[in-house]
């Protein structure tokens, strides 16, 4: 019988290998929102610009 070896795999990689695309998505804007913090946009300027993203990727919501 032969040994079974652990193939190393990044904690990114996996958690990337189980989010769907949209929650990725989900992912991506809620470090989006954290990194713009301190800039001077405003919340209401991401909020909007995640919006129309989504639009752009998802189509609307009906």
């Amino acid at each position: 019988m032969g040994v079974a070896t652990a193939k190393k795999i990044s904690p990114e990689d996996y958690i990337l290998s189980v989010l769907s695309p949209e929650e990725r998505l989900d992912a991506a804007f809620k470090v989006a929102r954290e990194a713009f913090k301190g800039t001077r946009l405003t919340m209401k300027d991401i909020d909007n610009a995640v919006k129309a993203v989504r639009r752009k990727a998802y189509g609307k919501k009906k």
